[in-house]
């Protein structure tokens, strides 16, 4: 049973239990639940004497500030659609999305110091917004935004009476994420109110958020499925987050000490970079129960480890944006080799999970490898504007196709491997890189490994590239020797190339390896000399 309801209900009924109590911690300032009701409300109203109604699309282009959550339940209020709008995009990101989305009004924080937003919006051309009638401006900024746009200020916006109405029913449209897009324009991922509001009741249960002792860290951005999923299941509880505007290791570690942090969700090199800015100590964050964590960083295979060191219990998640952040998990109080793996048991009852063949469609048993599919009730309406590609996500019997590669474990969940993009076909088999990649990083002198494939004069090899450690020495020999002492023939990489640092792209939801990329490295490299 699915616990659907509209987000200004899933709001309504924290604020019956917890009105008075802190949503939001923000350095020195806190901001209750009534607060974050009655501006929403009046948020909604204001949007929509502006002109916003219901089924609209409001670009919502903000770093984590207070009026963050309340202007987007003022748009679910309404009925209309948040287009989330990552503070990492720059002009044609900006425009490509605003643009493509068809938004009718922009939201942002042009003075915010830590992001240049005036200068972003200065390399948009204003004719690709058609559809933009409306600027709202959160703070201090220029009197002109976007020259022929109606512009407001979000006091304006905050100053009209609170709103008394709900536009919207569980299956209403509102909310828009992005995908990454790194061989075409990124698809708009559509949810409706339903599947966001059950599925952060049931992650309020599943992470136990409910406890009265709890406080979370919100480090990452509500823009992204990964931070709005956590914020969500917050609210559901009805407990506070310490929100960080941008995240910076030092201030989220300040943060933890400060309000008692009992848990909070991140990527794998934020996790690491606040476990870095920990105090000295055996147990530097005595209040940290357990931190959820995505692995993007193939060098932070010891990342759990290092957790455990420093008294915090690290656990494998898995989600996208199609089927919302924490979509799976490992449990909290699992051995430390099963915590490391991504991937884990559904959070839902609703929810199932499936790994089929790709070639031949048949359903695998545990233990072996092809495309993930899921089914649940987090699952998104589809690819706004893009019917074919909706149509292509979904198998002939309703579920969706991840684009992931993984197995099914022994204890009734799944393991993720990579993504199907990055499979390798080798001598006829369907291969993980990770696979690879473990016995490189085994190698004392790595730090981190990638591998790929590319079409040499005998076939498809395996083609590695890996960063050094400090003062480590490159040899390519020992590498490839290390391998062909564990790994079967065709596994061993024809060869290793040593990188400064891996290409990469950050998006909403961390930062991962343009594997692309280095195919092509790799298709270039392969033609030349060996090293010596």
């Amino acid at each position: 049973m699915t616990d659907e309801s509209t987000l200004s209900a899933l709001l309504a009924g924290t604020v019956a239990r917890a009105g008075d109590g802190p949503a939001f911690f923000v350095g020195d300032d806190a901001f209750s639940y009534a607060w974050l009701d009655e501006k929403s409300r009046r948020a909604a109203l204001g949007l929509s004497t502006m002109g916003v109604r219901p089924g609209d699309r409001v670009a919502l282009w903000l770093p984590n500030l207070p009026e963050w959550p309340a202007l987007y339940f003022a748009i679910a209020r309404l009925g209309a659609v948040a287009v989330l709008v990552n503070t990492r995009f720059r002009s044609a990101e900006v425009q490509d999305i605003v643009g493509r989305s068809g938004a009718k009004a922009l939201i942002l924080a042009p003075g915010f110091r830590a992001i240049d937003f005036a200068g972003i919006l200065a390399g948009v051309d204003p004719a690709a917004l058609a559809a933009l009638r409306w600027v709202v401006t959160v703070g201090d900024a220029p009197k002109t935004v976007l020259p022929g746009r109606d512009q407001y200020t979000s006091e304006e916006v905050f100053a009209a009476p609170p709103g008394t109405f709900d536009q919207a029913t569980p299956a209403t449209p509102v909310t828009i994420f992005t995908t990454s897009g790194t061989t075409r324009a990124p698809k708009f991922v559509l949810h409706r109110h339903g599947a966001l509001a059950g599925h952060a009741r049931t992650a309020a249960r599943s992470f136990g958020y409910d406890q009265p002792e709890t406080v979370l860290l919100q480090a990452l951005p509500y823009c992204s499925t990964f931070g709005l999923a956590q914020a969500l299941a917050a609210i559901a509880a009805g407990r506070p987050t310490v929100m960080l505007p941008t995240f910076e290791a030092n201030a989220a570690a300040g943060a933890i000490l400060r309000h008692q942090v009992t848990s909070f969700h991140a990527t794998d090199d934020m996790v690491s970079r606040v476990l870095d800015a920990a105090p000295a100590g055996d147990r530097p964050f005595p209040s940290l129960r357990s931190v959820g964590h995505a692995r993007f960083n193939p060098a932070l295979a010891d990342l759990v480890e290092r957790g455990e060191r420093q008294g915090i219990s690290l656990f494998g998640l898995y989600g996208m944006s199609e089927c919302q952040a924490l979509f799976a998990r490992q449990p909290v109080d699992a051995p430390l080799g099963r915590r490391k793996v991504a991937g884990g048991v559904p959070i839902s009852a609703d929810a199932a999970v499936r790994v089929r063949d790709p070639e031949n469609g048949r359903v695998l048993p545990a233990g072996e490898s092809g495309e993930i599919e899921i089914k649940g009730p987090s699952l998104m309406i589809g690819y706004d504007g893009d019917a074919e590609a909706t149509a292509e996500a979904f198998t002939a019997d309703g579920w969706f196709r991840t684009g992931d590669l993984g197995h099914m474990d022994r204890w009734g969940g799944f393991e993720f491997e990579t993504r199907m993009g990055d499979v390798l076909r080798l001598a006829g088999f369907l291969v993980s890189p990770a696979e690879i990649e473990a016995q490189l990083q085994a190698d004392p002198a790595v730090g981190g490994a990638q591998v790929v494939s590319a079409a040499g004069a005998d076939g498809t090899r395996a083609i590695a590239f890996v960063t050094l450690k400090p003062g480590s020495t490159f040899d390519e020999a020992r590498l490839i020797a290390r391998c062909k002492a564990a790994l079967a023939g065709f596994k061993v990489p024809a060869r290793v190339f040593s990188l400064d640092a891996f290409p990469s792209t950050t998006g909403p939801n961390g930062t991962k390896v343009q594997r692309r990329a280095l195919r092509e490295m790799a298709e270039a490299w392969t033609r030349a000399p060996a090293a010596r």
